[in-house]
């Protein structure tokens, strides 16, 4: 195979479509568009549109309610707080902090605090200061002989 005979596979690429070009190409004049009309001008894009009958987004029954000020935590697991104190990242023999798990790159930011999950294992003892924490999470940390602080008025759930 040389370089002048690379190709394509049959059906990989369609032509486009030249609209308003001449009565020849079958796309000529109003270019496919019909006579006249809401829909013949440019910039027109009726979204949801079903023709007058009632619209599909307000025939479904609407439920639920978004919080506004809802908080939002950014989410730790035990077991990759023992990978970065394993890899040198983190210092397990001071207190961990929230900025501590930033600087390390743990976690990108805090957000409204940091909340540790207990998935995954904590083999070394230490101690942690969060916003949030896990009754299992905090269970585990305690199991290994460290202390889980959570400095926030949300208590552990």
């Amino acid at each position: 195979m040389k370089l002048h005979e690379l190709r394509d596979n049959d059906g990989a690429t369609k032509r486009r479509k030249r609209v308003g070009r001449g009565p020849g190409s079958g796309m000529g004049k109003t270019a496919g568009r019909g006579i006249k009309g809401q829909k013949s001008r440019s910039g027109v894009a009726i979204k949801g549109f079903e023709g007058g009958q009632m619209p599909l987004y307000q025939r479904l029954p609407k439920r639920g309610f978004t919080k506004p000020n809802r908080k939002e935590y950014a989410v730790v697991n035990l077991g990759l707080i023992q990978k970065f104190i394993d890899a040198g990242k983190l210092d397990g023999k001071v207190a961990i902090t929230e900025d501590a798990l930033v600087a390390s790159g743990l976690v990108r930011r805090k957000l409204d605090g940091v909340r540790v999950l207990s998935k995954g294992d904590i083999t070394g003892k230490i101690t942690l200061e969060v916003t949030g924490a896990s009754k299992s999470a905090v269970e585990a940390v305690e199991k290994a002989g460290g202390s889980l602080k959570v400095t926030s008025a949300q208590a552990a759930e």
